[in-house]
This record gives structure tokens, sequence and C-alpha cells, in this order.
């Protein structure tokens, strides 16, 4: 919106030129997000308290977490509030693929939205079917996973990019890349959603990949620095590093509030939208491999979860005290801050080794 303003004034005004440049556009996404998340958490947190939308805690979970029941939640709204308002300022408008993400992400954010809703609200504590959430995450991940696919205008647009080696990748087809694109956008999604069970522990890994995709989305956006790196060029994918910015400036606001001792959640409504968010970029710049790593802590608790349903169904057995995995670890005596933070330190090396994807070709 921001840009279309610059752009028509600045035959008058040449200093305005310098909105063009996309680094800068994705420094003042990161800044607007931020501002605006500090400036409306507080009556957010306040209005949310005042309503009792508060958080109920499991039962069989670990009794420390007891005293989080009534902490106020649904907090992932102000993140979605802040991305799309900060994207609308400063990203592209004219751009398919910032549409396609923001979408996707707001999508998602309904989805969550409808659930916690009825959990908090209506005092159900199934909220949405596990079949309606299901169906509505697949309609909007395959609605966006066919948009992507059709609007390729280039081979290397579908093909799966292997990281580490030079030029490693696997042809998909149509349908091969639609079902991929499927189950990154969902995968990650509810992968995201079964992290958010400790103060901060789902936010900050959120805000360090997505930081790693704006460099991705910038790469694959720009013909030279693709060429040089022997990445696919991707025009237009350049403009979702601002998406990116507005969602790393969002989640570190949100931070600020979520941090040990937490003041609200994100609830479902952030955790699924951030997770689809992240999906729908790797997605587009061809990264699903490199989000597989960098992601490597949402991919282990997901695990977690997998392997404790599959044993308890095959053999009647537990494989962890409690999953999805942060909670298998409280129980064996990490306090929560020491699960929260480790657990940062693992996704930041994993972030790096995404990041050196880059070059180590």
């Amino acid at each position: 919106m921001l840009l279309w303003l610059f752009q028509y004034f600045s035959g008058d005004v040449r200093a305005l030129n310098v909105f063009n440049y996309l680094t800068l556009r994705a420094v003042l996404a990161t800044l607007t997000s931020l501002t605006i998340s500090f400036l409306v958490g507080p009556f957010v947190i306040r209005r949310l308290s005042a309503m009792k939308i508060g958080q109920s805690v499991r039962n069989d979970g670990p009794q420390s977490h007891l005293v989080k029941a009534g902490t106020p939640t649904m907090g992932g709204a102000l993140i979605l509030v802040s991305i799309t308002l900060s994207t609308l300022l400063w990203g592209d408008l004219e751009n398919r693929y910032v549409w396609v993400v923001l979408i996707t992400t707001l999508g998602f954010g309904g989805v969550g939205w409808i659930d916690d809703y009825r959990k908090v609200v209506h005092r159900n504590p199934k909220g949405l079917s596990a079949k309606a959430k299901y169906f509505w995450q697949s309609l909007f991940g395959l609605g966006a996973a066919l948009y992507i696919a059709y609007s390729a205008q280039l081979p290397a647009q579908t093909e799966l990019i292997v990281p580490f080696f030079k030029q490693v990748a696997i042809p998909l087809g149509t349908v091969g890349f639609v079902t991929l694109a499927y189950f990154v956008i969902v995968g990650s999604s509810n992968a995201v959603n079964l992290t958010d069970g400790l103060d901060g522990l789902a936010i900050l890994p959120t805000v360090m990949v997505a930081s790693a995709l704006a460099v991705f989305a910038y790469v694959a956006g720009n013909a030279v620095f693709s060429r040089y790196l022997e990445m696919p060029h991707i025009p237009g994918a350049g403009e979702l590093a601002v998406v990116c910015a507005a969602i790393a400036g969002a989640g570190l606001a949100f931070l600020w509030f979520n941090a040990y001792p937490a003041e609200v959640f994100m609830g479902d409504v952030g955790a699924l939208a951030l997770g689809a968010s992240l999906g729908a970029v790797a997605v587009i710049v061809r990264q699903e491999i490199v989000l597989f790593i960098m992601g490597g802590v949402f991919v282990m608790e997901t695990l977690s979860v997998m392997i404790q349903v599959g044993s308890f169904k095959l053999t009647g057995k537990r494989v962890f005290r409690m999953a999805p995995l942060h909670h298998h670890y409280e129980l064996k005596g990490w306090k929560e801050t020491q699960v929260v933070v480790r657990f940062w330190i693992i996704t930041m090396m994993l972030v790096l080794i995404g990041l050196s994807t880059l070059k180590i070709r």
C-alpha cells in the first residue's frame, strides 16, 4: 500500500525511490509489526482477561502447569493482525505470492480461531472436531498447493531441490508437487501447533525459521544471487522476504508477552497460522527439505506424538513419559525454562545448518 504511494510520488520526490529496495521494506515490515504488537498487546491481554478467555490445562500433564490455568489465550490473533497490517503496508500488493501466503496464513488462523473459541468460550474441551479441523486445513492447504503449482512458469518451480548438492533437483510433475506442497503446508501447521506447549517454546523457533526463509526468498527472487548460489530463480519470490520479516517482528513482540511466566498464549489461532505460513513460503522458494532441517524441533515434537500413539496402539506401551517431547523432558526433571532455552539453542544450530546450504553445494 505504502509502496504504491511512494512510487506514485517518486517522480516528484526522488528520495522516495529508496522504498523500492526490498531489504529496506523488509526491515520496516519487521519494525512495523513489532510496534503494532507492542502497542496493541497490553490492550488485547486485558480484553482477553476481562472476557475470561483463559487456557485450560490437561490434568494428566506436569503438575507445574496447573498454575497456567486461566492465563489468557487466543493471543495469536494479535500476531495475525500485526503480520497482515505490516505486509499490506510494506509489501507489493501486486505480487501473487504475497497474497498466497497471506491468505493461507489467515485461513489456517481462522480454523484455529474457531477451535480456540469453542474450547474457551463455549467450554467445549474438544473444540473443533478432529475431522472438521483436518478438512478445513486440507481445503486451505490444497488450495494453496494447486495455485502455486498452476501458476509456476518454469520447470525449476516444481522440482524438489536437494540441499548440499550442486545440481540435484527431482522433477515432481504437477501431481507430485501438489502432494508434496499440501503435506508441507498442513504438516508444518500442525507441527508448530504441537510444539506450542511451553512459554515461548514455539514462537522463537518460528521467528528464527521465518528470518532464515526471508534470506532464501530474497536470493530466490534475485536473478544474480540465485545464479551465483546455483539456486532456482523464482521471479517475484523475493517479495516474501517482507512477509517473513513481518512474521519475525510480530513473533518477537509476542515473545515479550509470552516469555516465562507467560501473560498470554497464542492458541491454535496463532500456531496453526504460523506453521502454515512457514510451509507455504518454503514451498514457493523450493526449500522444503531445508525447512525440515531448520524446523527440526517441530519435526521432533511431531514424531514424538506419532511414535507415542503408534507404540501404545500396537504394544500398549509408551516410548516417552509423555508426548509431545517437551513434556517428556519436563517429567524427567528439566525445568520448563531449561526445556525452552535448550530447544531454542537446537533450533539456532539447525537454522545455521539450513543457511549453510546456500553456499555448501
